[in-house]
């Protein structure tokens, strides 16, 4: 708000057009409005239940594949990707209860959070949680607008499905990776709450 108060006070002292002023000053709230829904951080109410796998992130399911994962996984797996836009809640949350095995940063491009190839050349963290189902993988994954990602985590950390684990700014993607026995409960196209939506259940 600081900002909107001097950016306005400047461009009433610097401009000379009335008109021009007044949009500086819309320009200037329209960003701090933006600012304020984008870290926007509601209360989720998690299902119970040890062998659910939950919503990571807000956003829409783009893909649903299986996939040969030998990072963590070790084997065929199910990939369930999640495409958050700039208006959704971009807090992250652990999609189960367990103990981070595997934490990895990978530099990398930009490019849109919804193509295929972003999962693949895209800036991302993997976190690798070992848990009573099996273990997941989850991929944050930076989009063509987001330049930073945040993961409060490190290997050893206690997981809690439904928690807060960091974020992603300005428009991303969050992959999960799943054994290849789970059930998933979700349907391409599906939106999803973080901490809320059943991804699957683990065998």
């Amino acid at each position: 708000m600081l900002i909107v108060i001097i950016g306005s006070l400047l461009s009433w002292y610097i401009i000379e057009w009335k008109l021009v002023r007044f949009g500086v000053t819309g320009l200037l709230l329209l960003f701090f409005v933006f600012t304020l829904a984008f870290f926007r951080d509601p209360d989720r109410l998690t299902p119970p239940g040890q062998d659910l796998v939950i919503a990571p992130a807000d956003g829409k399911v783009i893909l649903i594949k299986n996939v040969q994962d030998e990072e963590y996984l070790l084997g065929e797996a199910v990939q369930v990707s999640i495409f958050m836009s700039p208006a959704d809640v971009h807090v992250n949350r652990f999609p189960v209860t367990g103990r981070v095995e595997y934490f990895r940063h990978f530099p990398g491009e930009f490019f849109a959070a919804y193509q295929d190839k972003a999962s693949l050349g895209n800036e991302q963290t993997h976190i690798g949680i070992s848990s009573n189902g099996g273990k997941v993988l989850v991929k944050q994954i930076a989009g063509f607008i987001a330049r930073r990602i945040v993961s409060h985590v490190s290997v050893g950390d206690r997981t809690v499905a439904g928690a807060r684990f960091g974020m992603i700014k300005f428009g991303s993607r969050v992959d999960v990776v799943l054994p290849i026995g789970a059930a998933l409960k979700v349907k391409l196209g599906e939106r999803t709450r973080a901490g809320e939506t059943v991804v699957a259940a683990l065998s």
